[in-house]
């Protein structure tokens, strides 16, 4: 049993997908395949049922993966440990953001701790909110950009981007343009366009509404704000946002806050309390660009 037919498993596991592993892992489809059955064999037991086009992890496959993680951990945990003596990192740092994401401060946050440690190679992906945090949780990923309901997602820290309340953003002959004050009673009597479940926004949306024995009517679901506030302007649906959502585009939409809409969105980046020397780098570049957030009124 090697470290790459390991590295190579926990890509396919993350990946779901033989071809995107590959490219992860940056070699061919047929290479990471050949590893994988020789692991299989040598442990006795396949690690993916591969009859559909999804690849999903088997009974003994689920069982390995943990292992599997912990060793490429500890592996990877001697090379740091060298960094840390030396001042030189190296390695690969792995990263999800949120989809439709415009918070170019983290781009430069990037761009920065590349500068610094040229040897550590990034990668980036896009995904929903809470598939990125189980993905932190579980160690496929070593921080995420992510919106959710709570400052912190429950095991892991976070750095707080972006605290603010939810507003609906509608044309100026919408119903809800001539309210002064505006409710989720208000909101749910029309057509709503948001942001799809698993994300921040949609999150704090949901609960608010239950907590108050609402039953939103979300018609249309877009996960860039841009596009749901597109549809919003076209005359489709009253949108539901956060603030700063929102406000790029009130020039076109009259903005209301929702009165009874307590709880903020978060934007935030998390990761996992035990964390390497990269992490930690690309945390102090984090905390320069983001100044803290004021907190949500």
């Amino acid at each position: 049993m090697e470290l790459r037919q390991l590295e190579y498993f926990v890509a396919v596991a993350d990946e779901r997908n033989f071809t995107r592993a590959a490219a992860r892992v940056h070699i061919s489809q047929s290479g990471v395949s050949a590893q994988v059955r020789q692991l299989e064999r040598e442990l006795g037991a396949d690690l993916f049922d591969r009859s559909a086009r999804t690849v999903t992890l088997t009974a003994a496959g689920h069982a390995a993966l943990t292992h599997a993680r912990a060793a490429l951990a500890a592996a990877e945990a001697v090379g740091e440990a060298v960094s840390e003596v030396t001042g030189l990192l190296r390695g690969r740092l792995t990263l999800g953001m949120v989809v439709g994401c415009t918070v170019t401060p983290l781009f430069d946050a990037l761009a920065a701790f590349h500068r610094e440690h040229p040897g550590v190679e990034l990668a980036l992906r896009e995904d929903h909110s809470d598939r990125l945090v189980a993905d932190v949780r579980s160690g496929a990923l070593d921080a995420a950009l992510v919106g959710s309901a709570t400052a912190a997602p429950e095991g892991l820290e976070a750095l707080t981007v972006v605290s603010e309340r939810l507003v609906t953003a509608v044309p100026p002959d919408h119903p809800l343009a001539r309210l002064r004050r505006v409710t989720l009673r208000d909101v749910c009597a029309h057509p709503i366009v948001s942001m799809p479940p698993g994300t921040g926004v949609r999150t704090v949306l949901d609960r608010a509404c239950a907590a108050r024995d609402l039953r939103p009517t979300v018609t249309l679901q877009a996960g860039a704000a841009d596009a749901v506030a597109d549809l919003a302007a076209r005359g489709l649906a009253a949108a539901v946002l956060s603030e700063s959502m929102a406000h790029g585009h009130d020039d076109r939409l009259i903005v209301r806050p929702i009165a009874d809409a307590d709880a903020p969105a978060y934007l935030s980046v998390v990761w996992r309390a035990a964390h390497g020397p990269a992490v930690r780098a690309l945390l102090r570049h984090a905390h320069s660009v983001f100044p803290r957030p004021p907190a949500a009124p």
